[in-house]
This record gives structure tokens, C-alpha cells and sequence, in this order.
């Protein structure tokens, strides 16, 4: 299609989901929630900063976090979500885009998640460079979040093309 341009706004969604039975505590955001069971996985398994990298991944078109730090790679076992959320913005800036803000939904019927929203928005926000909003969802017992079995989230990402703002 010739004429076509490249938008100076993209959206993108991320999705994750991880089950309870790895050590405690819960990381979500960056932020550790005491709790009696913490969720598996091969990094500390932060489905809010997981669902964030591939919201931002999907928006520039680059491969999903599952691809690009792979569960066979003993290099990202017990790995900080934030920092490969960190190495995601430093990718998602070598492409040319910078992020806008972040939306966050977070599904678990525990551990209460209302004391600690702030301070998972201040995190994703200080790696993002952008505002960003965490939004707590109990799921009333429907489901394998609803029954307790582990903790979902979702994550929307507007980025801006930096060549739109001079810096190029």
C-alpha cells in the first residue's frame, strides 16, 4: 500500500496469568505482599509487570516477553520481573516509540491487593518513564482466579513514536 505511514500512537495489550505454589511472597508491580504461598513461575512470576511488557512488545511490534526471556534459559530463573520490564522500555526506545501511559487491571481474591496499588503504580511508573494505573478486580468466585488458584492480569499501553517529538 503505497502512501502509507507509520501512526505516531500505538496501543497494545498484554495478558498473564500465574498459579499459586512457588515460595512467598506474591510480587506484583515490583512490589512483594506477604503472603502464604507465592505464585510459580520461572522469574518471580509478576503477572502486572509481565502483562506490561507484552502491552508495550505488542504496541512496537516487537516478539512477547515469553520469546524474548525464555523459561529454557536458566538466565531469567528467579529473575526480577522489573528488570526485564526495564530491559523492555530500554527495547521498546530502540524502536523509536516512547511510552505514554499504562492501564492495569489485577484479578486475585488474594492477597488483598488495595494497600499496596500505589506503590505498584510508582514502580511500573519509575521503569515506564510514564504515568500508569493499577486497578484491583476481585472475581467473586467465578473461575481459577475466583477460587483462589492464582492471580491474572491485563495491561493496556499507549506508546508515542519519538520521531514525532524531535528527538530524531
Amino acid at each position: 500500500m503505497s502512501g502509507t505511514r507509520t501512526p505516531s500512537l500505538r496501543v497494545g495489550l498484554g495478558f498473564d496469568v500465574h498459579a499459586f505454589g512457588g515460595d512467598g511472597p506474591v510480587v506484583l508491580g515490583g512490589v512483594e505482599i506477604a503472603s502464604a504461598v507465592g505464585l510459580a513461575g520461572h522469574s518471580d512470576a509478576d503477572v502486572a509487570a509481565h502483562a506490561v511488557a507484552d502491552a508495550l512488545l505488542g504496541a512496537v511490534g516487537l516478539p512477547d516477553l515469553g520469546t524474548l526471556f525464555p523459561a529454557s534459559d536458566d538466565a531469567y530463573r528467579d529473575a526480577s520481573s522489573i528488570e526485564l520490564l526495564r530491559e523492555v522500555v530500554g527495547r521498546v526506545a530502540d524502536a523509536g516509540w516512547c511510552v505514554s501511559n499504562v492501564d492495569v487491571v489485577i484479578a486475585a481474591e488474594r492477597p488483598a491487593l488495595a494497600d499496596h496499588i500505589g506503590a505498584m503504580a510508582a514502580n511500573l511508573g519509575e521503569v515506564l518513564g510514564a504515568p500508569v494505573s493499577v486497578k484491583p478486580k476481585r472475581t467473586e468466585g467465578v473461575g481459577a482466579v475466583g477460587r483462589g488458584e492464582g492471580i491474572a492480569a491485563w495491561a493496556v499501553a499507549l506508546v508515542a513514536s519519538r520521531k514525532d517529538d524531535g528527538s530524531d
